[in-house]
């Protein structure tokens, strides 16, 4: 299907170029979304007639979305979640997570403005790109952990996988071995099982 493309679309191309797409995504996306017309003769004269309409409005929007970008550039956003001891999280952290707490932070971010192009899986400090307009992008530090310590550990620069020394090693294989409670008792403690 040919449609007259209304604002510049990623790998496909700038405002007012008539290209050719699957229908589908033309039925599905493209025109649903306004972002293109059908490429027929009334749809071709009426974008002439609102062409200039159509870039003033598009250049107010990438205004906004560069001042926007200067805020939100280079900013850290701490986003806590389960995971087991070397780091795996139990889930992942979708585009949904980091909009919201983006958002929460007080910039109005929708998810479809994060794409990712990989699941996040570990803990850790995670670049993730923002799309605030076709043209205007900017990237933000997600950082994720387990507590706050933790990352504010990580914001430091600490590794906090490799954090875990000989003593809290042998602690834990103890705890692991031994039942709270058992071991010798102290005078005046009175065994409470029987």
């Amino acid at each position: 299907m040919q449609v007259i493309l209304l604002e510049r679309v990623e790998k496909l191309g700038q405002m007012g170029d008539e290209v050719k797409v699957k229908d589908g995504f033309a039925r599905n996306f493209l025109l649903p979304k306004k972002k293109a017309l059908r490429a027929t003769k009334a749809n071709r004269e009426y974008f002439q007639t609102q062409k200039a309409q159509l870039e003033a409005r598009n250049l107010e929007r990438k205004s906004e979305a560069q001042k926007v970008a200067e805020k939100l550039e280079g900013k850290t956003f701490m986003l806590l979640r389960q995971a087991g001891d070397r780091g795996q999280l139990y889930g992942s952290v979708s585009p949904k997570d980091i909009a919201d707490i983006i958002t929460a932070a007080g910039f109005s971010i929708s998810r479809g403005q994060v794409p990712l192009d990989k699941a996040i899986k570990n803990i850790g400090l995670v670049p993730v790109v923002v799309v605030l307009h076709p043209e205007v992008r900017v990237t933000v530090t997600v950082n994720v952990a387990r507590t706050e310590d933790e990352a504010e550990r990580q914001a430091r620069g600490e590794d906090v996988l490799a954090e875990q020394t000989d003593a809290e090693e042998a602690k834990a294989a103890a705890e692991e071995l031994f039942e709270e409670g058992a071991g010798p008792k102290e005078e005046g403690e009175e065994d409470v099982s029987e």
